[in-house]
């Protein structure tokens, strides 16, 4: 019996498309997916479960439409955003105008048809770099980019929202996620299919940029757990405990797929390019959840899924 109609945002994209996988195998749930269809969403993401999810085409920046869409949900998940740093530092003004704009628009019918709750989902970027320790939800907000700074600005109003009016929000930032339907302008799965074409792998600066990286299914499973047994007006990091380098990821990458390292081609640094990310989940663990894939095995089924799916994303 379903209990549950859930409006999930940006559910043909990356992790909001393996969210919504998550969420049919339970029959207990509802889901309608909007998605604006950008570059990044696509509906082949949605393929296998389209026949047990409502699809609405439209922008979260679109009053009207996100008005109709959530009447009468009773949950809001807001996987919506402009994500990638190089696109954001070319062009701020589309980050702002979804990340900002779009989650006020989202927060506003909120309140307007007293949903039952409303789930944020942001990023470890918004705290920025960080050189030694982990990152906590009390950390300072410190953006580098135009991209993490409207995903902050977005986060900044959600916590108003909960204090100003009492829209019963919860905010989770994780950390880099990698695995399947990811589109190929991030680090894992262009090395994955530029690799596999045998072109340069192209390195930004040394190489030595540390992230935090965690499966997708961790993430979505966390996701979920914040959903229904998280505190309102809380923020949970979910964060995979595997912190690499942008060139420990390389060479994973080659060796899996047997491959040069000559492949490797250094370029210039991204501008404002942050050093380490580093997450501490200890909030998010108390609340039953935990990462359930070693980081070796989810980069190994990984890169066998951009092999099973290669003709995908060629051109």
């Amino acid at each position: 019996m379903i209990y549950m109609k859930i409006m999930i945002t940006g559910g043909a994209g990356f992790i909001g498309s393996n969210f919504v996988h998550h969420l049919c195998a339970n029959d207990d749930y509802e889901v309608v997916v909007l998605d604006k269809l950008t570059y990044a969403g696509d509906m082949e993401n949605l393929r296998e479960v389209r026949d047990k999810i409502e699809f609405v085409k439209g922008d979260i920046a679109d009053e009207e439409l996100v008005s109709q869409v959530m009447r009468d949900c009773d949950i809001v998940i807001n996987f919506a955003a402009e994500t990638h740093v190089d696109r954001s530092i070319e062009d701020p003004g589309v980050f702002v105008k979804t990340d900002v704009i779009g989650t006020y628009n989202l927060l506003e019918n909120v309140r307007k048809y007293d949903v039952e709750r409303y789930l944020q989902i942001s990023t470890d970027e918004v705290y920025g770099s960080i050189e030694s320790g982990s990152f906590t939800e009390s950390s300072n907000l410190d953006p580098s980019s135009p991209y993490s700074a409207s995903k902050a600005g977005g986060d900044l109003l959600v916590g108003a929202y909960w204090r100003t009016y009492d829209t019963p929000i919860i905010i989770t930032r994780s950390s880099n996620n990698f695995g399947p339907r990811q589109y190929p302008e991030k680090l894992i799965p262009l090395f994955i299919l530029n690799a596999m074409q045998d072109k340069p792998l192209p390195v930004y600066g040394d190489g030595k940029n540390i992230r935090d990286w965690i499966y997708v299914m961790d993430n979505c499973k966390g996701i979920e757990t914040a959903l229904l047994k998280g505190e309102l007006g809380e923020v949970y990091n979910i964060g995979g405990g595997n912190e690499k380098n942008n060139l420990e990821i390389t060479h994973l990458i080659l060796e899996l797929l047997n491959k040069p390292e000559s492949l490797i081609t250094f370029v210039d640094d991204r501008l404002g390019h942050d050093r380490r990310y580093s997450l501490d989940s200890a909030k998010a663990m108390k609340l039953g959840w935990k990462p359930e894939f070693s980081f070796e095995e989810a980069l190994r089924e990984t890169v066998e899924w951009y092999k099973e799916n290669y003709s995908r994303y060629l051109k």
